[in-house]
């Protein structure tokens, strides 16, 4: 596990995740970050996308190449909660290629979600519930 780190998600590179070259098409990073999101969320036993009330929307996502990913990489994506605002939280990734027993960094992200009370025209950002505050600092904290 990556420092600072309390949940990876592994997995390996798809095929539909590369160019005609087989490396990672750089689009392809915000599916794999979702992946690992989703799992994380799944650890940490909330609702997958979002509770009443509050659903999930993404506001802003980065990604800093540091190294290639390859078609049938293994990889860890790992995942945790950087900030938690009023309604919003964000997430830092690291994805490390697995390498016998060696990791390589090769791509950091950061997605940041806002819960909204509903989907349309009429969506408007929802606080983010106690409970879901709850689990998730007290997850990151066990460390």
């Amino acid at each position: 596990m990556s420092e600072g780190f309390r949940f990876a998600f592994r997995t390996r590179v798809d095929f539909s995740d590369t160019d005609v070259t087989g490396v990672v098409y750089y689009g392809r990073y915000p599916v794999l970050f979702d992946r690992a999101i989703v799992a994380y969320r799944r650890r940490l036993g909330v609702d997958l996308l979002g509770p009443d009330g509050h659903h999930y929307l993404i506001r802003a996502v980065a990604a800093q190449h540091h190294g290639s990913l390859r078609f049938d990489d293994e990889i860890d994506i790992h995942v945790r909660i950087s900030r938690i605002g009023r309604t919003s939280h964000s997430y830092d990734l690291r994805v490390d290629r697995v390498d016998s027993d060696e990791r390589v960094h090769c791509v950091d992200g950061q997605i940041t979600i806002v819960g909204v009370d509903g989907y349309g025209e009429q969506a408007s950002p929802s606080p983010m519930p106690a409970d879901l505050r709850r689990r998730i600092e007290e997850f990151e904290a066990a460390g």
